[in-house]
């Protein structure tokens, strides 16, 4: 049980590894998006700003550590459940 358990685990954690290393984000809000767009200006042909690119993965960060912190403490309220009844 402990073995499947740890399965679990690591696949969700993989999953998670990878669906977070090569995103492409792009503005996720429209005032990230008028702040990224007024650094780039219009009609030029330069790629996104290193503004751009941070806030981008500003907005990541701030997405992901609620998801994480939540699933760390329901990962030891499970565990601890599972103490007490055992």
């Amino acid at each position: 049980m402990k073995r499947k358990m740890l399965t679990r685990l690591l696949g969700v954690g993989l999953v998670l590894m990878l669906s977070f290393t090569a995103t492409d984000a792009f503005s996720q809000c429209a005032m990230c998006r008028a702040t990224v767009e007024s650094n780039v200006g219009t009609g030029s042909k330069e790629p996104e700003s290193d503004v751009g690119a941070g806030l981008n993965k500003g907005i990541l960060y701030l997405m992901a550590i609620p998801y994480i912190l939540i699933g760390t403490v329901g990962f030891f309220w499970y565990r601890n459940s599972r103490k007490s009844h055992a």
